[in-house]
Parts: C-alpha cells; structure tokens; sequence
C-alpha cells in the first residue's frame, strides 16, 4: 500500500491508495513527435510562470513598487516572471491616453512610466536574489510608427503596394480573427540587415540587466530560421529561456523552449460553460490537433493579458469553474502561467492603453495556487515537457468526471476533476463508487 497525498478542492490531507499505472489507465497518449533540439534551462523544469503587468500592478505602476510584490510571489510558488513590455511606448498613433505596451519606440531604453534602466537592473536582481528567474515580453516582429529605426533605417519596414508604411494587418492565432493594428507598422525581416539588429537588440537586455530570456510577442509571424538563428546567440551570452506567442511545432525544434496552449485554453472555457466534457478533453489528448517535439514545453494557462483584457475575466469565462479549470492548467502535460491578479480573484477587464491599477484585497486564490506549484515542484510526473509514456487518461465512466495519470520513473500523480456544478458519480479502477461535489477534483500523489 502506496501513502498518497489527496487534495480536494481547498484542503489536503494523507490517504492509503494503491496506484497502478499498468491497470488504472489507458495505454500512453501519442503526444509527440520527433525530439527537440532545444536545451531547457534546468531552472524550466518544474517551474510556474507569472505574468507582470508592471502598468497596473500597483498604483504606482513601477518596477520599484512592483518589487515589493516579490516575496508574496516567491511564497505562492512561482519561478519564472515574465515582465511585459518594458520598452517606450510611441506617441504617433498612439491607442488610448498611454498606448500598447506592444508600440514599441526604442528597443534599447526603458519606459519611463516605470522607472529607469537602474531600476529595471534593481529589479532583476532582487528577483535573482530570491530564486526568480526573469524574460521580458519582446516585440520583434513590428515596432511604433516613431521608433527611431524609422528615421534611422526607414528601409527596414514592410510597405504597401504604394511604398507607404501602413498599419500591421493581423490574424490571431488563438481565434483565427482579423484585423489591422493601427498603431504599429511590420519589419521586413527578409532583409539581413532587420535581423542583425533585432538580436544586437534582444542581447543588450541580456548583457545590460542579466534577463534570462523573452516571451516573443506575435513569433509565428517571423521565420523559424531567424528564431534559430537568434537562440542560438543568446544561448552563446546565457542559457536562456524562450516562450513563443505561437503554438506551431517547428518552432520548438531549435528555437523556443515552448508555446501557447491555446487549443485547451479554449477547451477550458468550453468545459466549464458547459459546451464540452471529458470526452472532449480526452478526444483533444487522444488525437492532438499537432504533435509537438519530445521535450518540447507547452504554456497552459486560464487567462493572460489579451484574454483579461478583450475576452473576459475569469467570472466570465469560466464562473464557479475557474478553480478547477486553473487545476487542470496546472497539472495537464505543461508549463502553468498565473496572471497578474488571478491570485486575487481579480474580477475585472484590466484596460489596454490605459492606467487601470488592480485593487488587491486578500489574494483569496494564492493557496490554491501555491499548493499546485509545491505539487509540480516535488513530483518529477508533473514537470513541464512532453515526454512519452508521462500521461494517460483514466476511464471514469461518467462523462462529467476526468481523470488521468502523469508518470515518470517511480513517481506518479493521479488527478480527478469534477466538470459541472453539480455532484458527480463515479467509478475509479480498484476503488468502486466515488462521489465528488460541484467542481471539486481529487489529486493523489505520493508523499515526499
């Protein structure tokens, strides 16, 4: 008899469980294909990721009272901050009173609505110091209409079939809608000499403030070669780590140490509304849209900026679900991102181009999250990569319930989640009846 730790819903406590992985599961899902070539940082393991939003994280929305946060984020778990854009924003087209953080002016200074490059340093260093790790949010594949290299190098921009800049057309990737983004302008990255000053670009954040790498805004965009290209001069100043606004395999061969699960980001909402179940979810694991290279690293996540702010909060994308859906993003093969202020139960749409600073009350969630982080920090079944042979789903019998099983050696995590709000019924192999409330889950993993 096996000692397990069970944690349902907001308590934790020791149960005896026989887990077998040969008769509790199905055979092993076909996640993968082929094998990365990219080097994690070994920091990346077991890691959590959390998105500052420096502009509204405080009121005074700065690198220096931001700080004060550190602490309180080192406790709740999380190992990884990835600070969005830290670049001036333009004024020419500018959106709102304070424009897109994504507008850059000037790859190589700071906005001073957050303080100075000494502060920026400060920051880093009180977050080294502490155990972070640090990527900035990095905006290659378009800049502001002032940036300087407009003056300096108007020869670098993409132009119209009249020869004007023009605003950068768009197709997201995560919604496949279009638009044109006004305030921006495209770099033409078929030129040699775009791509050289990018990465002197990239490195003088590596070199100046010791980042340890980029979440790489809108990276499907650009060639998979420049992304190969850059990673591997990065990787020759630091190891470093390299998260793609993109969910394309071929970017996780050389380049990105991982990309956006936007497949079941959208799977969550559905399930949690109600429009999906486990079938679905085991149908999304069983026949992957994409398979991604053994190794690779894919982000899980229930909200980031873009989803906060232009699709809803958590209330309204996933209303009472939302903790249990945030334990599936944590615990499904990946890396789980927290959003600035989900910790709090932050209930509102942060504004884009605007001052809208969050109002912390209790951080009621950080427990929630805490313990998930502590889950994936001491259990080898849990860590970020895709591996073959790592998760199998568990029949349950009930299309409410969905279970599985992540392995790895002799370690072994088994998750059950209810997906309605209401009681759900089931069966677990070598256990009989089980009975969970609305949206309460089981996770038994052995004690450490």
């Amino acid at each position: 008899m096996q000692i397990t730790m069970r944690f349902i819903r907001s308590w934790l406590w020791v149960i005896a469980v026989g887990l077998s992985a040969n008769s509790s599961a199905a055979p092993a899902l076909p996640l993968t294909d082929g094998v990365s070539q990219v080097h994690h940082p070994a920091w990346a393991e077991s890691a959590t990721i959390y998105e500052v939003n420096i502009r509204q994280y405080t009121p005074e929305g700065s690198f220096r009272a931001f700080e004060a946060h550190l602490p309180r984020l080192r406790a709740m778990g999380v190992d990884i901050l990835w600070i969005m854009p830290v670049n001036p924003i333009s004024k020419k087209m500018r959106k709102g009173s304070l424009g897109s953080y994504y507008a850059v002016s000037d790859y190589k200074a700071v906005n001073p609505e957050y303080g100075t490059l000494d502060d920026l340093r400060h920051l880093v260093r009180s977050a080294h110091a502490l155990g972070f790790k640090v990527i900035l949010d990095w905006v290659a594949n378009h800049t502001g209409w002032d940036h300087v290299w407009v003056e300096e190098h108007p020869d670098w921009y993409k132009r119209n079939e009249k020869g004007e800049l023009a605003g950068y057309h768009y197709t997201d990737l995560s919604d496949h809608h279009e638009e044109v983004w006004a305030d921006v302008i495209g770099l033409d990255f078929s030129k040699p000499e775009v791509r050289a000053g990018m990465i002197d670009a990239m490195s003088y954040w590596v070199k100046e403030a010791d980042i340890d790498g980029f979440r790489c805004d809108v990276a499907w965009a650009l060639p998979v070669d420049f992304w190969d290209e850059a990673r591997a001069r990065l990787d020759a100043l630091k190891p470093v780590f390299l998260l793609a606004e993109a969910d394309t395999p071929e970017m996780q061969i050389r380049a990105f140490d991982m990309t956006y699960d936007w497949v079941l980001y959208h799977m969550l909402i559905k399930v949690a509304r109600g429009q999906a179940n486990a079938l679905d979810l085991a149908a999304l694991y069983r026949n992957p849209p994409r398979r991604y290279p053994a190794g690779a690293y894919r982000m899980t996540f229930t909200s980031d900026h873009d989803e906060n702010s232009w699709k809803g909060t958590d209330r309204e994308l996933y209303g009472d679900g939302i903790d249990a859906m945030s334990v599936l993003a944590a615990t499904l093969p990946g890396m789980p991102l927290v959003y600035s202020g989900q910790e709090d139960g932050q209930d509102k749409r942060l504004k884009f181009f605007d001052r809208d600073p969050i109002v912390w009350k209790n951080f009621g969630r950080a427990g929630l999250y805490q313990r998930l982080a502590v889950l994936k920090h001491h259990h080898p079944a849990l860590q970020n990569a895709l591996e073959g042979g790592n998760f199998d789903i568990i029949e349950t019998g009930n299309p409410n319930v969905f279970a599985f099983l992540r392995v790895k050696g002799g370690d072994q995590v088994r998750v059950v989640v209810n997906l309605v709000g209401s009681d759900s019924h089931f069966s677990l192999p070598r256990e009989g009846g089980v009975t969970l409330k609305a949206w309460e889950w089981i996770i038994d993993a052995p004690q450490h």
